[in-house]
């Protein structure tokens, strides 16, 4: 199979369904981020020691892959059987968060990202996901993807800042509190 094909060279790209828009469709942009989001994800997997984490991990990687997927699908084509993203899920990251809070001080403040480059790589896979959420969220308000992708999103960055905290106290980490100068 060739990588290149040459039919993107006029800025177009197909969705799943055939069908050609421009490189700059809402679209592409979401699962553009989306596929971003998972490399930024893949990385953090490669850093943490935590083998339950690793396994978590890897499941949201493929669960990042299914609502790629699904952006990439116009929403109610039947053409194509694609996986799903469903409550269950969601379900599995408030879990985690859960079971991770359970453990860690409680925060009075906000935080500032860092601490470790473990840490800040967590940050950085969180506000990239934030970014993937705002492209969904567009689509969603016009109809074109299904409600529990955004909502998967919304839960995975808060896993992600759950889990940063969480390794901060792994790595004996210091936390730095926001502090506005006045």
């Amino acid at each position: 199979m060739k990588i290149y094909t040459k039919t993107g060279d006029e800025g177009q790209t197909s969705l799943l369904t055939g069908k050609r828009v421009n490189k700059y469709d809402e679209r592409l942009h979401a699962y553009g981020t989306t596929d971003e989001l998972n490399s930024w994800v893949g990385l953090l997997r490669d850093l943490v020691e935590d083998d339950e984490v690793k396994t978590l991990l890897i499941r949201v990687q493929d669960r990042i892959f299914t609502m790629g997927s699904h952006l990439a699908n116009e929403e109610g084509s039947s053409k194509i059987k694609l996986p799903q993203i469903d409550t269950s899920d969601i379900e599995v990251l408030e879990a985690a968060i859960d079971k991770m809070n359970e453990t860690l001080p409680e925060l009075r403040s906000f935080i500032l990202p860092g601490g470790h480059p473990v840490v800040s790589h967590c940050h950085v896979a969180r506000t990239v996901c934030r970014r993937a959420e705002r492209h969904v969220a567009f689509l969603r308000q016009e109809g074109l993807v299904d409600g529990v992708i955004l909502k998967y999103l919304n839960r995975l960055s808060d896993y992600l800042f759950v889990l940063s905290r969480k390794l901060s106290v792994d790595l004996s980490a210091n936390e730095v509190p926001w502090n506005p100068d006045k």
